[in-house]
């Protein structure tokens, strides 16, 4: 059994007021195309298929489109909702895309939640824990003076037991199968949520503020694969091959614009999970950000533009331009500032969507963010964090304050009577 894993589309997004209806076109053609290359037996979209609850005309056309084209080419579809998805939006049409094939799982239901896929031979393939963004009030109950750890608690226990029954069911109707069949099914579970150790991105939105941050890797069932949804970023999680963020299609903020973005062929059979391998996705609509001084700023756009048409746009009527956020290091009192960026941008085939300053302190401090504590001194974590109150309006007169009073602090924790 051959499945493809992908998640956060995000139809219908605009992206600082850019249309994404040309990439997302051409993401599903070249979807549609993949299908047949690596023989795909199914495709499951975990969660977040549209950007908002109320997705625009022309992105409910681009659902119909990819529920069409995969059924056409005999092949699977799994749609499971996100925390962007409406599940009103899901429902209206589940029935009419039932007729063809396609599973549509809008809201966290036991019953609805065990999937049998099929083979393209149409033989089983693999049975499925259907289980698509959990809002609280699906599986619990909100009780009166609960602490908000309380709370949490309760979601994480709630959600954990919800695993466990779909998980009950899919076993017991996969035995069955494997009975009369005489070969075990693969089980695979799927989610939309955030796991502990997870990397997000900007674009990525807390999906339950205040009552659960992430979900322990360890209360997910023991099936033979799972596959995640909500995180844009690719990867693994807690190391573990079988438990795998694909990651969204697109790059969805500026700082996803230098990741490989990709979806995974999963290859499963009677003995469990065999290979995972990731697909990787064209660049439809290529981005950048870049950080300069105003002077250096032109060789900054020749190095992007270069770059840009290095990694080779996917053709696109009209090609599209290189979209761009720009951070000015200095600058702090030019107000003219954005005409002069857009003036020397000019003759380039970019569009500007962000223009940012950057204080000249702040920019040793955006080079260090990737150290650790372990790398440093106390004197260095002291000194950068006084260069960022210095940068954001402390007088050298608070700063030499400060100073010697954290060498007052040092000096005494030091002294033998401080031991």
């Amino acid at each position: 059994m051959r499945i493809l894993h992908t998640s956060d589309w995000h139809l219908g997004q605009h992206f600082m007021g850019k249309s994404r209806q040309a990439e997302h076109t051409a993401l599903i053609d070249w979807l549609l195309a993949q299908l047949a290359v690596v023989e795909i037996d199914a495709v499951i979209v975990a969660g977040d298929i549209f950007d908002t609850g109320t997705p625009p005309s022309h992105a409910r056309e681009l659902y119909y489109r990819l529920a069409l084209g995969v059924a056409d080419a005999g092949v699977g579809l799994l749609l499971l909702g996100g925390n962007h998805d409406s599940p009103a939006v899901l429902g209206e049409s589940r029935e009419l895309l039932a007729r063809l094939g396609v599973i549509t799982l809008a809201n966290a239901d036991v019953a609805a939640g065990v999937k049998l896929l099929h083979r393209r031979d149409g033989s089983p393939g693999c049975m499925v824990c259907a289980v698509p963004f959990i809002r609280p009030r699906e599986v619990m109950l909100s009780q009166a003076g609960q602490s908000a750890d309380q709370k949490q608690q309760s979601l994480q226990q709630a959600i954990a037991a919800h695993y466990a029954t779909v998980y009950a069911a899919a076993r017991q109707k996969s035995e069955a199968l494997a009975s009369a069949a005489g070969q075990r099914l693969p089980l695979i579970a799927t989610g939309h949520l955030t796991t502990v150790g997870a990397s997000c991105s900007e674009s990525v939105r807390e999906i339950h503020v205040g009552s659960l941050e992430a979900f322990p890797t360890s209360a997910f069932p023991p099936v033979d694969y799972i596959a995640l949804g909500h995180i844009h970023r690719p990867q693994r999680v807690a190391g573990l091959e079988h438990v795998r963020y694909c990651g969204s299609p697109l790059p969805l903020s500026f700082d996803e614009c230098d990741q490989t973005k990709e979806m995974l062929i999963v290859d499963l059979d009677a003995d469990g999970l065999r290979t995972v391998t990731p697909l990787p996705v064209p660049c439809f609509q290529p981005l950048a950000t870049l950080r300069s001084t105003l002077a250096d700023l032109p060789a900054a756009l020749a190095t992007a533009v270069g770059r840009a048409d290095a990694n080779g746009r996917l053709e696109i009527p009209g090609r599209p331009p290189l979209w761009l956020e720009i951070a000015i290091i200095g600058e702090s009192g030019q107000a003219d500032l954005p005409a002069r960026v857009q003036a020397a941008c000019a003759a380039w085939p970019v569009e500007v969507l962000r223009i940012r300053r950057i204080c000249e302190a702040n920019v040793g401090i955006e080079r260090q963010a990737l150290e650790t504590l372990d790398e440093l001194t106390p004197e260095e974590v002291f000194s950068r964090r006084l260069q960022q109150e210095k940068a954001n309006g402390l007088d050298d007169e608070g700063s030499e304050a400060l100073h010697r009073r954290y060498a007052e602090i040092v000096a005494e924790l030091s002294s033998p009577e401080a031991a």
